[in-house]
């Protein structure tokens, strides 16, 4: 929820302190900086599987929308362009720009914590875990699944890639209408980032989660 839902969309508002706790954990996956995965995204929404999608399968092929597109250098620049928004708070600016401290961090104080073995198991092999399940949102979740809605690129859904995922595996949905917090719109397809968000809203850390409205719900706008 802290690079894709909350940096990327804005799909709900929260307290500049959780704010950076958000974009604090969300890094400590090494997924790079937070105003960077940001404005990489936003980019990609806006270019979906055209020439200019930085990980389009459809374009660039499976391993490069996978993850060839961030271990490559030519990517590396973060386009502050595309995120104006949270580019003006110096400690989101500070923190991009120092991105290998949150992931830095975790690692050293959970070798301190167990040694050798809590190391490799509760960062390394989480890591790749998490990358590839992350990824696969890029790549499979562009080539395999069911689309409900007539958007300009392939996103497709899939139970699976949500359950994998937390709730990200709606992906048709979500570009069908990115704004909204709940990427599962109907109560069977599970969307747990959103159950999660749902109970912080109730203890007020966050706030404002925009929903679909009732016009997109509309079964009438289903293509399968």
């Amino acid at each position: 929820s802290g690079y894709h839902r909350y940096f990327s969309h804005r799909s709900f508002k929260t307290s500049r302190v959780f704010q950076f706790l958000l974009a604090f954990f969300a890094m400590t996956s090494s997924q790079k900086g937070i105003l960077w995965w940001a404005a990489h995204h936003r980019k990609h929404h806006r270019y979906s599987d055209t020439e200019d999608d930085v990980h389009s399968p459809t374009k660039s092929g499976f391993f490069w929308s996978h993850v060839g597109w961030i271990m490559s250098t030519q990517n590396d620049a973060t386009e502050v362009e595309w995120v104006g928004d949270f580019n003006r708070f110096p400690e989101l600016r500070w923190i991009n720009r120092y991105f290998l401290i949150p992931p830095v961090l975790l690692a050293v104080t959970l070798f301190l914590a167990g040694g050798w073995g809590v190391f490799v198991w509760g960062f390394v092999l989480s890591t790749v875990m998490l990358w590839h399940g992350t990824f696969v949102i890029n790549s499979l979740a562009h080539l395999f699944g069911r689309r409900r809605y007539q958007t300009t690129d392939t996103s497709r859904n899939s139970l699976l890639l949500a359950l994998v995922t937390l709730g990200e595996g709606w992906h048709n949905n979500h570009h069908y209408y990115m704004a909204s917090v709940r990427q599962g719109f109907f109560w069977w397809e599970i969307d747990i980032t959103f159950y999660i968000l749902r109970v912080l809203s109730w203890v007020r850390i966050v706030r404002d989660l925009r929903l679909p409205p009732p016009a997109i719900l509309n079964p009438r706008q289903a293509v399968a």
